[in-house]
């Protein structure tokens, strides 16, 4: 296999990314958008959950969705590790390390959507490892991959583009301006109960 890397480049010998801002934020506010409604309507139609049960709910919500999108990815000399904090670990979501010697193939799969999704292949354990591909730096971490494995990336692209966030950034903004207008209608029916 011949690398695309140039000769001239060079790598840190260790590294780490996140998850995007621009993707942190897009999901946190649309979480807020579809949620935070939820118990002004309760509060409105007297549904039998009660809004602070609901504000409850919301806040564990928030906590789980925001450790998810505290993944983070590292490199080094020896591999490859997706890592979460502490606190996301006592809940189950443990992340996993491979040894670039362990890594064998780069495996291409269709999502439901028709994007492409890539996982690193591990004949030791007979398993498959998710690319992440929601990072800043994505690039720089398939060159990574390239260099460490001498594993062919030169198809490997992102999931999803920025401008499909933007996109979904501005739509949300739209939708919190309606959820606005309706808590602020909701108000009018019932005055001070919150």
């Amino acid at each position: 296999m011949t690398s695309t890397l140039p000769k001239t480049e060079s790598l840190p010998e260790t590294d780490s990314f996140r998850i995007s801002p621009l993707i942190q934020l897009t999901l946190m506010s649309l979480y807020i958008a579809l949620v935070v409604p939820l118990p002004f309507l309760a509060a409105v139609t007297q549904a039998p959950v009660p809004p602070a049960l609901l504000w409850i709910g919301i806040a564990l919500g928030g906590a789980a969705l925001s450790g998810i999108l505290s993944e983070r990815v590292r490199v080094d000399a020896e591999g490859i590790a997706v890592t979460y904090p502490a606190w996301v670990r006592a809940f189950g979501r443990r992340g996993w390390a491979l040894q670039w010697d362990e890594i064998t193939a780069l495996k291409p799969r269709s999502t439901g959507q028709g994007g492409i999704v890539y996982y690193f292949l591990n004949q030791a354990e007979d398993r498959a490892y998710l690319l992440p591909m929601r990072v800043v730096g994505f690039a720089r971490l398939v060159r990574y991959v390239e260099a460490k494995t001498e594993i062919d990336t030169r198809d490997v692209r992102p999931l999803s583009q920025p401008w499909m966030y933007v996109i979904l950034l501005g739509l949300t903004a739209l939708l919190l301006l309606v959820d606005i207008w309706t808590i602020a209608t909701a108000s009018q029916f019932v005055p001070g109960s919150w």
